[in-house]
């Protein structure tokens, strides 16, 4: 009986070893078997392999795709990039190199032109060019006029006149100022000699004799405010091209030197145009002429007297030197008008004759004018 428990004992643990075995067997079988087991989780590191071409995709986008768009100053440059940049950096200088050259030049322009006067309108020019041909065939070097001959060939004067009816007023606003002015006196110069040759031989009065000579100018009634002509479409006189140019809008007294008073006392005429460029330098001549003659002015130590032409007195012209040669500081003897003149003597006489004027004891006359025509065929 015990025997039997004992073999028994033995059988159910040969039996137990057994099946362990075999259940040892079985799980190293199962474990050494991938079917199931591995290739469950291979789709789960499939997608893996796919993000590999989007990494490789997103590579070369900060590459190529970033430089060519690169041109904002404010994002950062790859090294590769840099150089273009740079280029460009160094390319804005040489744009603006290309413009700088244009205020340089006007610089220059305007440091010139404070040496040399300024250039002349060409339709100015071609209209002055046009007055000097004029003058030089019908005004002798005295300021003489061949009135007898222009009366016979008026047709030539009515053409030049006519430039400067027809002359279009937007084109003479571009002029200079000092073109505008030259138009003014040579527009009034050639007109009054019209005037002259419509009036010549000039016929006198018996009982005017008694005052003016036969060949006065003052014979001829309302030669300053009667005679109308057409400048620039516009009707005019010679008083109103005065008083409205001369005196007023250019304010110059030296222009009252450049007019002409078809009369021998006056200012000679000079045979060519006024010009803008060279007005400056024709006004000096002018005044340093007529000054110098009989008919300007004189100093007389002796008699203690200083002579003036009639033009410079104040019922005439003299008033119109005030604004610009005015003094309270010398010539305090004499009214403003005179002072006036005085002083602009004084830049156009001798240096005797500037300290004659300034400290000496004298008194102011004006000289008797004398209305006689300026006509060549008298001489």
């Amino acid at each position: 009986m015990g025997k039997n428990i004992v073999l028994t004992g033995i059988l159910a643990v040969i039996s137990l070893v057994s099946w362990g075995c075999e259940q040892k067997s079985a799980n190293a079988t199962a474990s050494s078997n991938p079917p199931a087991a591995v290739v469950t989780p291979q789709p789960a590191t499939a997608p893996a392999k796919a993000i590999k071409p989007n990494t490789v995709e997103v590579k070369p986008e900060p590459v190529k795709t970033e430089q060519a768009v690169q041109p904002e100053p404010n994002t950062p440059a790859t090294p590769a990039a840099e150089p273009t940049a740079q280029a460009t950096k160094l390319a804005e200088p040489n744009t603006q190199q290309a413009v700088m050259p244009k205020p340089v030049q006007t610089e220059t322009d305007s440091v010139k032109s404070q040496l040399t006067p300024p250039a002349t309108n060409s339709t100015a020019t071609h209209l002055f060019d046009q007055v000097t041909e004029f003058l030089k065939k019908y005004v002798n070097k005295d300021g003489l006029v061949d009135y007898k001959t222009l009366s016979h060939k008026k047709m030539e004067m009515v053409k030049l006149l006519e430039q400067f009816r027809k002359l279009d007023r937007n084109e003479y606003n571009s002029w200079s100022k000092d073109d505008k002015l030259a138009f003014w006196i040579n527009g009034y110069n050639l007109n009054f000699i019209k005037i002259i040759v419509d009036n010549y031989p000039i016929e006198s009065n018996r009982m005017l004799r008694l005052f003016w000579p036969p060949n006065s100018i003052k014979h001829i009634n309302g030669i300053w405010n009667e005679h109308k002509f057409i400048i620039m479409d516009e009707e005019f006189t010679l008083q109103e091209i005065d008083q409205r140019f001369l005196q007023k809008e250019f304010s110059e007294p030296l222009a009252f030197f450049a007019i002409s008073y078809a009369s021998v006392s006056g200012t000679p005429l000079r045979n060519e145009a006024y010009c803008g460029r060279n007005l400056s330098t024709q006004f000096d001549d002018q005044v340093k002429k007529f000054l110098a003659s009989q008919n300007g002015s004189k100093i007389d130590r002796e008699n203690q007297k200083v002579y003036l032409s009639s033009i410079l007195n104040s019922t005439w012209y003299g008033n119109q030197f005030i604004a610009k040669y005015g003094t309270d500081l010398k010539f305090k003897q004499q009214e403003p008008a005179v002072r006036a003149i005085l002083n602009f003597l004084t830049k156009y006489v001798t240096p005797q004759d500037v300290d004659y004027l300034e400290t000496g004891n004298y008194t102011v006359e004006f000289l008797r004018y004398d209305w006689t025509l300026n006509d060549r065929a008298g001489q």
